[in-house]
């Protein structure tokens, strides 16, 4: 940092600058906190680990091994090291000590503890090595780690995914290297607050998404930026309005979404065809990917979104919102039929 950036021309630009770097290191001395907190719980279950199976200790043996230590823990160093806390740490050892084949270990001992012991729960190996990649890949907090579970994100992409590359959920995350990839089926918005018999207009879900703008592009995935709201393009002295615009940093390209409170039209998806034909024509740099129009809707009947796309359609895409949590045994069972 250089001695300029130190300099404050008022009072209220220092105190803003103390405020700034007693926050920054507030939460530098947490994140520190954290880790060292996982790589000590990480490693106390890997010293109970070795020593059950060095000493092929047998379940009842090993609890009161573990009541012992918690004695011992607790004279110690006070409260923290019940039973149940040592063996947790048993058991996140016992599932992730491999885990340099999803990531490095560096970077799971990086993710809090807290999330970490969710993860432990998950008894599918590939949803919960999904998660861990995932968690790690975007930071998620225990709270958004959870949202994402609840809201089935690793099934929802499943689902949505040619057969051939689910297995990379599991070896790699969500991979964005085409248009398709940023589509889930279907996108979950319970965090609006709209019910769903209640009646609304399309103005009222686009002011409720434009409220929690920040928690709507989490739901659509990675690298995702906020351009407008109604934007408006104008041709032959007639006016038209896209609902959303976004840009994703990662495919170099618009995308713009429109929204719809009932079922889908192929109305719908040719208004959507002549908003990205304009973006593309008027809007985009050359050097930037072409446009990518997604319609979110209620309902949808895919022989309709079929036959009113082209073949080699890779820029419209109709995708179904839904304002409730999804139920999860339901998708596991969509995704078994697949």
């Amino acid at each position: 940092m250089e001695d300029k950036d130190f300099i404050s021309t008022t009072e209220a630009d220092l105190i803003v600058k103390i405020i700034t770097l007693i926050e920054q290191g507030r939460s530098s001395v947490i994140r520190q906190t954290q880790n060292i907190m996982t790589i000590t719980y990480f490693e106390i279950g890997k010293y109970i680990v070795h020593f059950e199976q060095n000493g092929n200790i047998r379940a009842k043996y090993a609890k009161k091994t573990l009541e012992n230590l918690s004695k011992q823990l607790t004279i110690k160093f006070g409260k923290g090291f019940g039973v149940d806390v040592l063996s947790n740490m048993r058991k996140v050892y016992s599932i992730f000590q491999n885990s340099d084949k999803v990531c490095r270990k560096s970077e799971l001992l990086a993710t809090t503890w807290s999330n970490l012991l969710f993860l432990s729960r998950l008894d599918n190996q590939n949803e919960r090595d999904f998660y861990l990649i995932e968690t790690n890949k975007q930071r998620w907090s225990l709270n958004e780690l959870k949202r994402q579970f609840n809201s089935s994100l690793y099934e929802r992409l499943v689902l949505s995914k040619d057969k051939e590359k689910i297995w990379e959920l599991s070896k790699q995350g969500q991979i964005i290297t085409e248009a398709k990839d940023l589509i889930k089926e279907p996108y979950i918005l319970e965090f609006l607050g709209l019910e769903e018999k209640s009646s609304f207009a399309e103005n009222d879900l686009e002011t409720a998404i434009i409220n929690k703008i920040e928690r709507f592009m989490l739901e659509l995935g990675k690298g995702f930026l906020f351009e407008s709201r109604q934007k408006r393009i104008t041709f032959d002295e007639k006016h038209f309005h896209v609902d959303l615009v976004l840009y994703n940093r990662i495919l170099k390209c618009f995308v713009l979404i429109d929204l719809k409170i009932g079922e889908l039209t192929h109305q719908d998806l040719g208004q959507m065809q002549m908003y990205v034909n304009y973006y593309d024509r008027f809007v985009k740099m050359e050097d930037e990917n072409p446009t990518i129009g997604i319609v979110l809707c209620k309902d949808k009947s895919n022989a309709l979104v079929e036959i009113t796309l082209p073949k080699d359609n890779n820029q419209i895409f109709a995708a179904k919102y839904l304002l409730y949590l999804p139920d999860k045994e339901e998708l596991k069972r969509q995704i078994e039929n697949m």
